[in-house]
């Protein structure tokens, strides 16, 4: 099936519900027959994510830079662990290895890796589907943020609708799958 691409915080103080949202995608994922992308970290809701993946029977590819596998959170039971030179070269890796991308809630540097795709897709560098869980409401700010964007022509409509936002896991992985055949 398909390589689709989580991003997510990898914080370790997050609230339980957080962890359980990333637990239930990573199995999601696997019940569903895709392979795992990630960020190749083992804490925060990025290993809950591995981890629910790897209950669920799914392969997981985890791509980190050098620097954070020297901080000893990569998560070594990827079935596939890609090491890299930096953070940006972690993403291209990412969007290279990936048919799709998920987005969970997370913090700078998932907005950093959402935006990324995001505008690599704006400007046709690649045609592979994303999707936003804005699970209760977590992107809601942002959303309206990226509306008024486009009110006031920063963005393009066009920009804004590659973009898929949805409440739930099942529902991300619909959209996904629905692009993807």
């Amino acid at each position: 099936m398909a390589a689709i691409c989580v991003f997510c915080a990898s914080s370790r103080t997050l609230d339980r519900r957080w962890l359980a949202l990333a637990t239930e995608t990573g199995a999601e994922i696997a019940r569903r027959g895709h392979t795992l992308v990630s960020g190749g970290g083992c804490v925060g809701m990025m290993g809950a994510l591995a981890d629910g993946a790897r209950a669920g029977g799914g392969p997981t590819v985890g791509v980190i830079p050098q620097a954070l596998v020297d901080l000893e959170v990569a998560d070594l039971k990827s079935d596939e662990l890609l090491v890299t030179d930096s953070m940006a070269s972690r993403k291209t890796l990412m969007i290279d290895k990936s048919d799709a991308f998920l987005t969970l809630p997370g913090g700078l540097g998932t907005l950093d890796e959402l935006f990324e795709v995001w505008t690599t897709a704006t400007l046709a560098l690649h045609g592979k589907p994303m999707v936003l869980v804005d699970a209760d409401g977590f992107y809601r700010p942002l959303l309206d943020w990226l509306a008024a964007l486009t009110e006031q022509q920063f963005l393009k409509p066009a920009g804004l609708d590659l973009l898929t936002v949805v409440d739930s896991v099942p529902a991300a992985l619909d959209a996904l799958e629905s692009r993807l055949t």
